[in-house]
């Protein structure tokens, strides 16, 4: 049975190509980010920065911004927006105590295994007042088992799975997989809470316009949240 992959730099080429090509971020990620993102967001980390598309769009907006990310090869082009560390998430030692004044993760929760400490660390290194923005791919879709059903008369329906349990899946990632790990919208609320952070505001988008458009098997889901933004105050 073939392993999720270690190492990023492995499927980084792979990630450079859907980060600069996905009209998704554009579409619908950016307009989420717009919303939520306090409008002076002072020092912000953003954790898993991957190539730097999200470090970029903040240097447009003039925000102050570094990032971390455990792929040297995409590192490489981040650092030409920010700068830039290399480290294993969700530890941010490295980081002092109330240091940043925002913390911002896209598409990175859903990826590390030990949520708790990834709120307690966020908790520790954002100051008091300041800001956590996540987006993650909504709990629905992550579930092992989860997956669209079509009704008899062409309804596109969403099965749960496993919704309520926390577990993990193997999802494609170019030529390799990387490993899912599902946690229910009420998990990650109370996880968060349990670490100091109070819900601002939480908002859920289906897929846009754009993509529908491009991937015709999404026809008929346009009804279903399949991304999630969460701001949280510190």
């Amino acid at each position: 049975m073939a392993e999720a992959v270690d190492n990023w730099d492995e499927i980084s080429a792979w990630w450079r190509n859907e980060a600069r090509s996905d009209d998704v971020y554009v579409d619908d990620i950016a307009p989420m980010l717009d919303r939520l993102l306090p409008s002076d967001p002072g020092t912000v980390i953003e954790l898993g920065c991957g190539e730097g598309q999200w470090l970029r769009w903040l240097e447009q907006r003039g925000v102050r911004a570094y990032g971390c990310d455990r792929s040297m090869a995409l590192l490489a082009d981040a650092a030409a927006s920010a700068p830039v560390v290399c480290a294993d998430l969700p530890q941010l030692r490295w980081v002092g105590d109330a240091a940043v004044d925002t913390a911002l993760s896209l598409f990175v929760l859903d990826l590390i295994e030990d949520a708790a400490l990834f709120f307690a660390e966020t908790a520790r290194t954002v100051r008091k007042g300041g800001s956590l923005i996540v987006v993650i791919n909504h709990p629905g879709f992550t579930a092992p088992g989860a997956g669209p059903l079509i009704d008899v008369d062409g309804e596109v329906l969403w099965r749960w799975g496993s919704y309520l349990e926390d577990g993990s899946s193997l999802q494609p990632a170019g030529e390799g997989q990387v490993m899912f790990y599902h946690r229910s919208l009420g998990r990650l609320l109370t996880m968060a809470a349990g670490a100091g952070w109070s819900l601002v505001a939480v908002e859920e988008r289906a897929l846009g316009p754009a993509i529908l458009a491009r991937e015709p098997g999404y026809a008929g889901q346009e009804a279903i949240p399949r991304f999630l933004a969460v701001h949280w105050r510190r």
